[in-house]
């Protein structure tokens, strides 16, 4: 009777704590479209952009799949930059950018949803890293050198406002 108690209790103990603990560790991030790449064809990229180091330890995990013209830009000083796959549900393309330029692209990478898990980037530095759909690189054309000048939008300028005690005047 003792056993089948202490069973009960630990049984409801775990499930008392598992919604909270799954809603905090499951949820995927999505961040604010903050950037874009807008490439020769015309056709813009827009970008989530995680900035912050908690945002970049997280990525695109457990993510559905990314739109078309939809990517996660990580923005780095130089650095050696290597990625996995931990925990993302779908395959992606890495491009990987140094100085405004496509350095490397790993096509098609390969979700990983075990440690351990294979890295991804080149063997020179770089200064960011753009995810996209798997297959969306080569689909909009983007190729080793190609110019990557990724710019964050600016606030937009808002006429300034009229007073209102101010008639306005023509």
């Amino acid at each position: 009777m003792q056993i089948r108690t202490l069973r009960h209790c630990l049984l409801f103990l775990v499930f008392l704590a598992a919604p909270a603990a799954l809603q905090a560790k499951e949820a995927p991030q999505v961040l604010p479209i903050e950037a874009e790449w807008c490439l020769p064809s015309g056709d813009c990229i827009q970008l989530e952009v995680a900035d912050e180091q908690h945002e970049q330890a997280i990525g695109l995990q457990l993510r559905g799949p990314l739109s078309p013209l939809r990517g996660m830009w990580f923005p780095f000083d130089d650095a050696l930059l290597r990625f996995w796959m931990h925990r993302t549900p779908e395959p992606l393309d890495m491009v990987f950018i140094n100085d405004n330029r496509v350095i490397a692209i790993e096509a098609n990478t390969t979700p990983c949803p075990r440690l351990p898990c294979r890295s991804y980037g080149p063997d020179q530095p770089g200064d960011g890293v753009v995810e996209l759909a798997a297959g969306e690189a080569s689909r909009l054309g983007i190729k080793l050198g190609s110019a990557a000048v990724i710019r964050p939008f600016q606030p937009s300028q808002a006429a300034p406002a009229t007073h209102p005690a101010t008639p306005a005047r023509d």
